[in-house]
C-alpha cells in the first residue's frame, strides 16, 4: 500500500498533484527518554487540585483521558466550574468571571521531539537563541529550571485566574499573581511548591526521583511541572494506530480508510499542512475558523476577537493564524478549531476544505457550550469582524464530495490508537492531597 501511495499520480489528465510521500514511521528515537518513577509521581501532580488556587482544579479537569485528554466542550469554565466534561457547569454560588477563551488541546504526542512550538498562537517555543532555550511571554530568568518545553506549559495554567488560580480574594495563589509575584520566595509558583511537599508522599517522592533535591525545600515548581511533563509524556504517547501499522509495513488499511489515506495525501492536499508523522507542520494558518467566546485580550481591551498568531508577532500576515493541530486520536477530540466552533469532525473537514464559504454558514445552534450569561457570538454576528476573518484566509478551497469527507473520516478513525486513549498510568485512585480526583460522570 505504501508504494502505491507514494508512487501514483493524482488528479486531472495531464497533470495534477503528485500524492505526498507518506512519513516515515515514529520510533523510539522520536521520543525523549522516559524515567518511570518520575512519570509516576507527575501523574500524581496531574490529578492533584492541590495545585490550583482554590485546590479545586486539576490538569486532569480540563484535560481528561475519557474525554481524549481535553473536556469535550467548545469552551469550558476553571475556577468557577463545577462538574467534568459536557457535565461541567458555571456554580450558581461562585460564577467564574469568564470562559476559557480556547478550546482545550489534545495531549497526545506532546513529548516527541518534534514538538518545538506549543498552545494554539505557538507563544511558547524551543529557541535556542535565548536563555534556558525557550521564548515565553515570561522573562528569561522565569524559564529556569524547565527541563522541556512541554514542562515550561505548566508555567500559564497556574497563574491563569480564570483556569486555575483564582481571584486574588479568594487564595494566597491568586492574591500572589494579582501583585505580580510570580518566581522567587512568596510568589505563586513558590507557594504552590510548599503547597505540595507539606505532604510527606510528596516531598520523598522528589527526593527519591531527583539528584538534585535532598529535602522538600529544595522542591521547586519547576520540579513540579517536569514531572507532570514526563507523566503526559509516558501516557499519552500514541504510536500503536492501525495507521502506525501502514507506516511499519505491516497491514493495509481496509477500503474507506484506504481511500481516505489517497486523498488526504493527494487530491484533498491535507498532508500540506497536516504533514509528518503526527499530521501536523507546527505552522501557523489563517483557515476561518469561527470565533466564539470572551476571546483573548489584555486586561485594558474590550473586545471579543481572537487574533492567534498576530497577538506573539505583530505581523499583519499572522492575523486570525493558528497552529496546526495534530491529526493523532483526532476523532476523540471534539469539538474542534481553537474556539471549538464544530461538534461534528466531518462538518469540520467540510467547512475546512472551504472555510470562506464555511465560516459563512456557521451555525450557531450546532455548538456545544454549558449555559452562561453573556453573548457568545457577538464576532459572529458582526458582519464586519467575520469579514476580517475570512479575508485573512490563506487557503484555496478544495472540491470534496460528501463521499470525499466520509472516507477522509474513516482514515481519520484509523489514527486512532487504542493504547494512548487507555493510558498507561490511568487515573490513581487518590492522590496524596487527598483533594477529590477528576472523575467523568
Amino acid at each position: 500500500m505504501r508504494c502505491i501511495i507514494t508512487a501514483i499520480i493524482m488528479g486531472c489528465q495531464g497533470g495534477g498533484l503528485m500524492a505526498a510521500p507518506l512519513p516515515d514511521p515514529v520510533s523510539d528515537d522520536s521520543y525523549r527518554p522516559i524515567n518511570l518513577d518520575e512519570a509516576q509521581l507527575g501523574q500524581l501532580l496531574f490529578y492533584d487540585p492541590i495545585l490550583s488556587g482554590n485546590k479545586n482544579i486539576a490538569c486532569g479537569t480540563c484535560h481528561h483521558p475519557d474525554l481524549g485528554t481535553a473536556d469535550g466542550v467548545a469552551l469550558s469554565f476553571g475556577e468557577g466550574g463545577i462538574g467534568l466534561g459536557p457535565a461541567r457547569l458555571a456554580d450558581p454560588d461562585n460564577m467564574p468571571e469568564e470562559r476559557i477563551p480556547r478550546n482545550a488541546p489534545a495531549l497526545f504526542n506532546l513529548g516527541a521531539n518534534e514538538f518545538t512550538v506549543l498552545f494554539h498562537d505557538g507563544r511558547i517555543e524551543v529557541d535556542a537563541d535565548r536563555p534556558g532555550g525557550l521564548r515565553t511571554p515570561m522573562d528569561a530568568d522565569m524559564v529556569a529550571g524547565f527541563a522541556s518545553l512541554l514542562s515550561a506549559q505548566t508555567m500559564f495554567p497556574v497563574l491563569s485566574r480564570d483556569e486555575m488560580a483564582g481571584g486574588h480574594s479568594e487564595n494566597e495563589v491568586g492574591r500572589a499573581v494579582r501583585q505580580g509575584l510570580i518566581a522567587g520566595e512568596g510568589g505563586a509558583w513558590d507557594l504552590i511548591a510548599k503547597r505540595v511537599v507539606s505532604y510527606p508522599v510528596y516531598a520523598d517522592q522528589f527526593v527519591a526521583v531527583y539528584p538534585h533535591i535532598s529535602s522538600a525545600d529544595d522542591v521547586t515548581f519547576a520540579d513540579i511541572s517536569n514531572a507532570i511533563a514526563v507523566f503526559m509524556e509516558h501516557e499519552w504517547r500514541s504510536d500503536t494506530s492501525p495507521f502506525d501499522g501502514v507506516l511499519r509495513g505491516e497491514r493495509d488499511l481496509p477500503g474507506l480508510a484506504a481511500t481516505g489515506m489517497d486523498l488526504f495525501y493527494g487530491d484533498a492536499g491535507c498532508a500540506g499542512c497536516h504533514s509528518g508523522p503526527f499530521q501536523t507542520d507546527h505552522q501557523f494558518h489563517a483557515m476561518g475558523a469561527p470565533q466564539l467566546g470572551p476571546g483573548k485580550s489584555a486586561t485594558f481591551e474590550d473586545h471579543a476577537r481572537d487574533e492567534g498568531r498576530f497577538r506573539v508577532t505583530g505581523d499583519p500576515a499572522d492575523l486570525y493564524a493558528f497552529r496546526t493541530p495534530s491529526l493523532r486520536n483526532v476523532t476523540l477530540t471534539a469539538p474542534y478549531g481553537h474556539a471549538g466552533a464544530h461538534a461534528d469532525l466531518a462538518a469540520f473537514i467540510a467547512d475546512h476544505a472551504d472555510p470562506v464559504v464555511g465560516l459563512a454558514r456557521f451555525d450557531a445552534a450546532t455548538v456545544s457550550l454549558p449555559d452562561y450569561e453573556g453573548d457568545d457570538f457577538v464576532v459572529m454576528n458582526d458582519p464586519v469582524q467575520v469579514a476580517a476573518i475570512s479575508d485573512a484566509v490563506s487557503a484555496d478551497p478544495v472540491d470534496l464530495s460528501a463521499d470525499d469527507v466520509a472516507a477522509l473520516v474513516a482514515f481519520m478513525e484509523a489514527l486512532t490508537d487504542p493504547a494512548a486513549f487507555v493510558g498507561r498510568l490511568g487515573i490513581p485512585r487518590a492522590v496524596p492531597s487527598g483533594l477529590p480526583v477528576p472523575q467523568v460522570d
